[in-house]
């Protein structure tokens, strides 16, 4: 099984800082896009920033059922690969999510003032939540994740089983998320859909099957513009040209609905929203792998840590946001300075977290149980244990390190 484990691709942190940056874009800009600055001369913009980074959520989705594939396509499906499996998943993600539904659940009752108020009803009301993925907004993402996770194994051993599983994976994975989508407009009408792993199977399964083919896709990721083929350049241009034309016909459908009123039919926003998204999810793994071999060290460094740490954001800053926005004030939607406060409100989100996190991973060796797994260069130093070999009496160091692969 070791000899089958992939090389580890550092790219792939900032893929992830990439996709944080979308998510924190869209959060901070949520109220303001919605009908609290629909009148403000700059709202094209508040609208344009809350629609344009949509593409994190499904870039993280698309990235995390990459990794899973790229590290276990290769190898044999045992019970012990599968125990193993599932320990890390439930130490690392499924435990991290139980107690981040407990915190914002119970601050949410303290804040509406119901905390201490029908205790029975609460706790029904808060299982309900923690198996919708709805006690709190961004929880969704976790909860899918788990759906997928269940999923796994099935789909990995299918996958080995035939080529022509993987050739077809992108496109029955499609094919099955637009049929639930329309089965679930014109029939089931379940308004919690995006809590449903099925509502993204499509990025599930381009991840998986860019994973299997990653040999052939290196040569396009990891080549400089000079020296790709013509055919690589074409596609390359397509793409990004396809990607800008999807985003900006997205933004401007929302912006028509949510400013004049002018709604269309909601499998408009759920098509152009797919489209856009599916296509950040290629542009960012180019731009990712671009990004670490010309960029700036220090800047690589900066998108790397905030990569590392990028889980752990994702769980804690709706927290800073809701603190952030209570001293809003005066300010008027009409105000530059309004612009500002969004993006100061974005800020604080960032640094707040990033700041809290990493004291937390450094200072608290449990900091993994509300955080998720610890980023290699923040867990705590290796144990180093002398022993004394039998014979000849050498001193050798037995290096024993906390957190396995």
């Amino acid at each position: 099984m070791d000899a089958a484990r992939q090389e580890r691709l550092p790219q792939l942190d900032i893929y992830r800082a990439l996709a944080i940056t979308g998510v924190l874009h869209v959060h901070a800009s949520s109220f303001a896009a919605g009908e609290q600055a629909l009148n403000s001369p700059y709202y094209y913009w508040l609208n344009w920033i809350n629609i344009f980074f949509k593409f994190g959520t499904p870039s993280f989705i698309f990235l995390s059922s990459f990794v899973l594939f790229y590290n276990y396509y290769g190898r044999p499906v045992t019970r012990s690969l599968i125990g193993h499996f599932y320990r890390r998943r439930l130490k690392y993600i499924l435990l991290p999510y139980l107690l981040a539904s407990i915190g914002y659940y119970t601050l949410t009752l303290y804040v509406n003032g119901v905390l201490m108020q029908q205790p029975a009803e609460n706790l029904s009301s808060f299982l309900a939540a923690l198996f919708s993925g709805s006690a709190y907004a961004h929880l969704y993402f976790v909860f899918i994740s788990i759906q997928f996770y269940l999923l796994f194994p099935l789909i990995l051993k299918l996958l080995q089983s035939s080529r022509l599983w993987v050739k077809w994976a992108f496109p029955l994975g499609l094919g099955l998320q637009w049929g639930f989508i329309l089965w679930n407009k014109y029939q089931l009408h379940i308004v919690e859909k995006g809590s449903l792993a099925i509502s993204y199977l499509a990025y599930y399964m381009l991840g998986a099957y860019i994973a299997v083919h990653f040999e052939e896709m290196k040569r396009w990721l990891m080549q400089p513009w000079g020296k790709l083929t013509s055919g690589h350049k074409r596609l390359t241009v397509l793409l990004f040209t396809s990607w800008l034309a999807a985003a900006f016909i997205h933004v401007q459908l929302w912006y028509e609905a949510r400013h004049f009123g002018n709604w269309t039919d909601s499998l408009w926003y759920e098509l152009l929203w797919n489209v856009h998204t599916l296509l950040s999810a290629l542009v960012l793994l180019y731009v990712t792998f671009m990004l670490y071999r010309k960029a700036p060290r220090g800047l690589v460094a900066f998108l790397t840590r905030l990569g590392e740490l990028s889980f752990a954001i994702y769980l804690i800053h709706p927290l800073l946001l809701a603190v952030y926005r209570r001293f809003r004030y005066s300010i008027s939607p009409d105000s530059l300075l309004y612009v500002g406060f969004i993006y100061g409100g974005l800020m604080v989100a960032l640094a707040g977290s990033w700041i809290m996190v990493q004291f937390a991973f450094r200072r608290f060796p449990q900091a993994w149980m509300a955080f998720g797994s610890v980023p290699r260069p923040l867990a705590p130093p290796v144990k180093v244990k002398p022993s004394v070999t039998a014979g000849n009496g050498q001193v050798q160091s037995e290096i024993k390190g906390k957190h396995g692969a």
